[in-house]
């Protein structure tokens, strides 16, 4: 039976920064801020965009940033309440939207009950158990050299327990599944046993690592996860059009078939950790090219608040360099720069192609033509194929494939007339084809 993760596309929100929450949790006893409820008016927008779920990103009680988390079963005063988000899920079913949480459980923040009791208690007490020993934070282990985020003991029991009963927690509240946060720091066997425990009450449920480095795959065979965040081929889209060197994009392509012979990846172009596709893109021409790859290949696609107005912003390694790729967004899509509607418009045409071919969330992609700056793309599943045709050279190009059974179902110039050469691709240009009626 099909999952409904199969027909899954994501819009992907960093509530946070969406809503223009503060940058640092307010004192103890300040009023609740009901923030969480601005995302009811643009439930439609994701709609009208294509998606079919909202991926959040971390709403837990946290000190700063959401990732430094204090409180699992509670939402962050700077978002709301219990009131708050039941009710956005509610809204979200409402639209046939469901409800991706971020769960961060890698390590927590140092305000974390636990630990400020472990650090009061000594290295010895029952608390002190749940962290690592290491150099960082009163004698404890940290995440990658982050001194506020110490990082958990996922050998310890108490932690397995406390995970399940977290995740449990939201999805008997509404959410279908959760992405986990630094997934490739924790050991696989934690994954296995934690997501086991939790499928014996919500089977339907969907676990998605984020795995930057190392075997994918073995976090779905080994780790029981149902799909990983697929860096490998972000890095190869916008590198092999800055570089013009789409042999990088078809050598990621043949390690992807690999993978989808075990698992469906969660492929992106943009996320809340990485530079904006609009500003790592040395040309701006290239923009649909890249989204064209993303919504033609296997994978279940989640796009970047934003990137579908084409926001710019550059991630920085430094504190706050995240702010400028998690911003606040307006009351309301009527409040949204015009400028940016035609890449909106372009979202819209190839997420809708990619919902009248769902299989493609399992198709193999295979280069049929490589060159340095023109690439041609077959997908095939068992109900039928798509064609993707990629041109950044500076001259029109004609792909020497027959295409003559297919039709051009979209493009960077919108859909061809039926006297057009399908297989001829202007300067910078893109098209997708399907076969013809």
């Amino acid at each position: 039976m099909t999952s409904w993760s199969d027909h899954a596309i994501w819009w992907h929100v960093y509530p946070l920064g969406f809503t223009g929450a503060p940058l640092t949790a307010a004192p103890e006893g300040t009023p609740v801020r009901h923030r969480l409820r601005r995302l009811e008016s643009w439930l439609d927008y994701a709609v009208d965009l294509g998606c079919s779920g909202l991926q959040l990103g971390p709403i837990f009680a946290s000190e700063t940033h959401g990732y430094d988390t204090v409180d699992h079963f509670r939402v962050d005063p700077r978002l709301g309440d219990d009131d708050d988000f039941d009710h956005l899920v509610a809204q979200a079913r409402r639209r046939g939207l469901r409800v991706l949480l971020d769960g961060v459980f890698n390590h927590v923040g140092r305000g974390f009950p636990i630990f400020t009791r472990a650090l009061a208690e000594g290295p010895d007490s029952p608390a002190a158990r749940w962290f690592r020993p290491g150099d960082g934070a009163g004698g404890f282990a940290v995440f990658e050299g982050h001194d506020q985020l110490v990082a958990l003991n996922h050998a310890e029991p108490a932690v397995l327990d406390h995970v399940v009963r977290v995740m449990g927690h939201w999805l008997g509240r509404g959410a279908s599944g959760w992405r986990l946060d630094a997934a490739y720091a924790v050991p696989r066997a934690f994954w296995r046993e934690a997501v086991t425990r939790v499928r014996r009450e919500h089977p339907d449920a969907w676990f998605a690592g984020e795995v930057i480095h190392g075997d994918y795959a073995a976090y779905v065979t080994e780790g029981g996860l149902d799909s990983v965040t697929q860096y490998e081929l972000w890095k190869a889209i916008w590198s092999s059009l800055n570089d013009g060197n789409f042999f990088e994009l078809a050598w990621a392509l043949d390690r992807h078939n690999r993978l989808l012979e075990v698992f469906a990846p969660m492929t992106f172009v943009g996320n809340h950790d990485v530079t904006r596709l609009a500003s790592r893109l040395a040309d701006p021409r290239h923009l649909g090219h890249a989204l064209a790859v993303l919504m033609t290949v296997g994978g279940v696609p989640s796009l970047y608040y934003g990137d579908e107005q084409a926001f710019v912003g550059v991630k920085e390694e430094r504190a706050g360099g995240d702010d400028a790729i998690r911003p606040a967004f307006p009351d309301g899509p009527d409040d949204l720069a015009s400028h940016g509607m035609p890449v909106y418009r372009l979202h819209q045409r190839l997420v809708g192609l990619r919902r009248r071919h769902p299989w493609l969330v399992r198709a193999r992609t295979k280069a049929e033509h490589v060159a340095n700056r023109a690439l041609a793309l077959r997908s095939e599943g068992g109900e039928g194929e798509v064609v993707t045709l990629l041109n950044i050279g500076d001259d029109a190009y004609r792909f020497p494939l027959d295409v003559s059974r297919l039709a051009v179902a979209d493009s960077c110039a919108g859909t061809g007339g039926p006297d057009e050469d399908p297989a001829l691709v202007p300067a910078h240009g893109w098209r997708v084809l399907v076969p013809g009626p």
